[in-house]
């Protein structure tokens, strides 16, 4: 496991001491000059969201069904659009035909992960034609270490390449993953996720 995983979920006294030695930085700018996983962990993380890594597809498989006993999401009504995803409904005999207005929980893929905002970027290769305020406000994506970005910008310039001549439409960023309290104006209009990352290694 790589230093920025073992930094977030628990690493030994001496790696720990190090850690807080670089940590040791102005506390009102960001830290720019870290790698870009790291930076996408620790904004991900402060903006609620759940992150798990994976290091290989049966890790995916038993943190996906440890999150379906979580929240007791077994046998409820699912919404996936991605067939690439439906084995992991199957495992668990789930279905993905699920209504947006009715299903518990949403299972997609994404576009990017940004890091300097530790957002998750979409399009309507995932989200088809609905914002997500129309989606489950519960999430679980899965994404890989590869699709991780260092800007919004630069995301976007990896979508213009990779769909060259298909550029999908509805192209958003979801950034808050918990529900913003009441004396919070500056997230005011924003749409809010209980999301769960499946972050695979495969770099």
């Amino acid at each position: 496991m790589s230093s920025l995983f073992r930094k977030f979920f628990g690493n030994s006294g001496e790696e720990a001491d190090n850690d807080k030695k670089n940590d040791v930085k102005s506390p009102y700018a960001p830290d720019t000059s870290l790698p870009i996983d790291e930076q996408f962990t620790f904004n991900f993380k402060e903006n609620g969201g759940k992150f798990i890594y994976c290091e290989n597809l049966n890790e995916v498989s038993e943190n996906f069904e440890n999150i379906l006993a979580e929240n007791d999401w077994f046998e409820k009504e699912t919404l996936c659009f991605n067939p690439n995803l439906f084995k992991l409904l199957e495992e668990n005999r789930l279905s993905p035909n699920g209504t947006s207005e009715k299903a518990t929980f949403f299972l997609t893929s994404c576009e990017n992960l940004v890091a300097d905002e530790g957002s998750i970027l979409f399009s309507s290769n995932q989200l088809k034609h609905f914002k997500p305020n129309e989606l489950p406000t519960n999430m679980i994506v899965f994404a890989t270490t590869s699709q991780i970005t260092g800007t919004k910008g630069d995301g976007l310039r990896r979508i213009k390449n990779a769909h060259d001549k298909n550029y999908p439409t509805n192209i958003t960023t979801i950034k808050y993953f918990e529900e913003v309290k009441e004396q919070d104006f500056l997230h005011y209009g924003s749409c809010h996720k209980n999301l769960y990352l499946l972050l695979l290694e495969d770099l």
